[in-house]
């Protein structure tokens, strides 16, 4: 791969040679549980890490792993020591997140996060991890970097963040809290599932570690779930106090210590070969290759989602109905002139919310006067999706915990997608004509 190829091409040559065996021009799908040795050596060099190859798809396939070579050079993530790309594929984007954040903390630790995430993300941080003894600090102003350095302790070991939150679009100051994030010693974790790395590359303002549900905007056509991490490699883990699980010898490793035995990528080599074959959230290579296939459009999706978006959130900052809209392109959203930085003006996410006059009756009304927009818990689908979160996606959060999200009673979340524009703003008008 040529480091000077464009985005548009790395989206659909990087990890697609023909296959060395067949000369399949497509990336077969190696629907296999596990790859023969050579030798009694070589499965020994291949468990002892001296050679990098595959031994069992819960740890790596070649689908799964030119799916990572592809997603890696999007985003802009390192070559670890080893040789292998800074990304490892898991089962779903929850996955995704969860394996992150646990790769730097166990119990007794501690992580600073943004409350403005989507709800699966809130729970697991809110209730899931301190269950396992990993306690969290919700920041009450997620805009305000000093907030995040006076919720940190010594315990501490992520800040973690979205970085086009849904519903509530505020766009995250990744430049400001990663560096107070470096300042105290501890990586910044981002999802960048909303935004795609093709409008925003997290690493390149700062942040350390990138995650993603694939099952969104990568996939793009609602058809298979899956999450990706991705790996900076340019965070320092030579803190041994601080991070004990990087620089203690691992017994169930060969009492292999992280950092600095894997040297650079260590984060993600720890992801992969400790802590992915432990809990096992492995990513089907069937799944693998339906990612790739959504990779080779991206950029000409997004742009027609981006354009779409533009014109339903401007259609409904002038609609008699909205009270509200929640979306980073409309110049008088808090958030407009931050999200034009960082994606440099090419779009601002396609996800967006309002509020519909008339709270959850109206609401309710309004979801089900649709006919062109899918009902359903996804976002980042070809077709036009609706949800009125707080009867679903934020429904465990309490009213308080709802309110820190941005999440009402009369709260739309609308994922625009690939239509006729026409179409999709003569549906929303019946949907409004229900709604009234």
């Amino acid at each position: 791969m040529s480091d000077q190829w464009g985005f548009e091409t790395k989206q659909i040559h990087v990890g697609g040679e023909p296959d060395p065996t067949t000369g399949a021009r497509a990336v077969p799908i190696y629907q296999t549980t596990s790859f023969e040795f050579n030798s009694a050596d070589h499965a020994a060099n291949l468990f002892s890490l001296s050679e990098v190859g595959n031994i069992y798809t819960r740890i790596m396939n070649p689908t799964q792993g030119a799916l990572e070579a592809r997603l890696n050079a999007l985003e802009g993530g390192c070559i670890t020591a080893i040789g292998l790309p800074g990304a490892l594929a898991v089962a779903s984007g929850q996955a995704a997140s969860t394996l992150a954040v646990m790769n730097v903390a166990e119990t007794g630790d501690h992580v600073v996060a943004s409350p403005s995430l989507y709800g699966g993300s809130y729970n697991l941080l809110h209730y899931t991890l301190p269950k396992m003894g990993i306690s969290v600090t919700f920041v009450d102003d997620p805009h305000d970097p000093e907030a995040w350095r006076a919720a940190s302790t010594p315990k501490t070991k992520c800040f973690y963040g979205e970085v086009l939150p849904n519903p509530k679009n505020d766009v995250l100051d990744i430049k400001g809290i990663s560096t107070v994030a470096h300042e105290v010693g501890v990586p910044l974790i981002v999802d960048n599932t909303v935004a795609t790395p093709y409008l925003i590359r997290p690493l390149e303002h700062g942040a350390d570690v990138v995650v993603h549900s694939l099952t969104k905007f990568i996939g793009g056509h609602g058809t298979s779930i899956g999450g990706a991490i991705i790996d900076g490699g340019t965070f320092d883990y030579g803190d041994a106090e601080r991070f004990p699980n990087f620089n203690e010898p691992d017994p169930s490793y060969h009492g292999l210590p992280y950092w600095p035995g894997l040297g650079h990528g260590a984060f993600i080599l720890k992801a992969r070969v400790q802590l992915l074959r432990d809990i096992g959230m492995a990513i089907s290579p069937f799944n693998a290759f339906m990612f790739l296939q959504g990779l080779e459009t991206l950029s000409l999706r997004m742009e027609r989602h981006w354009s779409n978006a533009q014109a339903v959130a401007e259609f409904l900052d002038a609609h008699p109905q909205v009270t509200s809209v929640n979306y980073a392109g409309l110049p008088s959203s808090p958030w407009h002139e931050r999200a034009t930085e960082l994606g440099g003006g090419k779009g601002y996410g396609s996800v967006l919310a309002f509020e519909i006059e008339g709270g959850l009756e109206a609401g309710k009304k309004f979801v089900e006067g649709l006919t062109l927009h899918s009902h359903v818990a996804n976002i980042g689908d070809a077709r036009s999706l609706v949800i009125h979160p707080g009867s679903t996606t934020h429904s465990q959060l309490t009213p308080e915990e709802q309110a820190a999200s941005d999440v009402t009673p009369g709260l739309i979340r609308l994922s625009v997608g690939l239509e006729s524009i026409d179409d999709i703003l003569a549906d929303l008008k019946e949907g409004f004509a229900a709604a009234s």
